[in-house]
């Protein structure tokens, strides 16, 4: 029999819901990477910068193209002065939309290393045993910081057999870094085979991640399977129930018969 030893901790089970519900959120302060294309990036994506203390940070896209991919594995690769593996080739993208969120403008650098993004994400998909490799390529600027040209490293993705599919947010109309090269943009999706998407505010980069999960359908072979479980025991069983009912009917008929012949008499 179950037993509470304090009934009364019951009463606080509400307290992390009121918690939730009522109080403030909490707000830390914390020092900010200042980028000249800040602005250029919150009308790219239809968004405003929001209070801190906030309790989502809903600008991250790509998290629903991620749940769409549930068989597929994922790595991402943040690029700015450099570029760095945040979160490499995986199945646990419960842990990789983590790694996403925590993800922020500029926390790579005020630069923009596009080849160098395309040449270390081929060293991560040469450990890829998978069939399909596909790169999406998503950048606000011009490269202005790698060791190896884009189109070198896209020359080193087709001939890897690597599908690049390009996004370009910017404003080609910038200034300096802040300028995003649609054209190079383009000319590395068509090098390897891959599309180039312009995404101008949050719908429309929404509906290239639509598009993107259809281009890229993934083929997955699936093994169940099925436990095996015993029945012969229920004709066996119903077997040896109607055996002993008659063997039972045939101990009972004499004393039966001698019953009904003393009713008679």
């Amino acid at each position: 029999m179950w037993q509470l030893d304090y009934p009364w901790l019951l009463l606080l089970l509400p307290l992390p819901w009121l918690g939730y519900r009522y109080l403030p959120a909490y707000r830390e302060a914390r020092s900010a990477v200042r980028v000249p294309f800040f602005s250029a990036m919150s009308r790219a994506i239809g968004q405003a910068p929001s209070a801190p203390g906030s309790r989502s940070n809903v600008w991250q896209l790509l998290l629903g193209f991620i749940d769409k991919r549930k068989e597929d594995r994922l790595g991402l690769i943040v690029f700015g002065s450099g570029a760095y593996p945040q979160a490499p080739l995986t199945l646990d993208h419960a842990s990789l939309s983590l790694l996403l969120d925590d993800t922020g403008i500029g926390m790579a650098g005020p630069n923009t290393a596009i080849g160098d993004a395309i040449g270390l994400s081929l060293k991560l998909l040469d450990q890829a045993h998978e069939q399909e490799k596909v790169l999406i390529l998503l950048t606000d600027g011009n490269d202005t910081s790698s060791a190896i040209t884009p189109d070198h490293a896209a020359a080193m993705a087709a001939a890897k057999g690597v599908v690049i599919h390009t996004i370009g947010i910017g404003d080609p109309t910038a200034e300096g870094e802040a300028k995003v090269n649609l054209q190079g943009l383009q000319q590395i999706a068509e090098a390897t085979g891959g599309q180039f998407f312009r995404a101008e505010d949050r719908t429309a980069l929404d509906r290239v991640y639509s598009t993107l999960d259809t281009l890229t359908p993934h083929q997955v072979k699936t093994l169940s399977h099925q436990p095996k479980r015993d029945l012969f025991w229920w004709p066996l069983g119903a077997a040896i129930g109607l055996l002993a009912l008659y063997h039972l009917g045939a101990l009972l008929r004499p004393r039966l018969s001698i019953a009904r012949q003393r009713q008679e008499a």
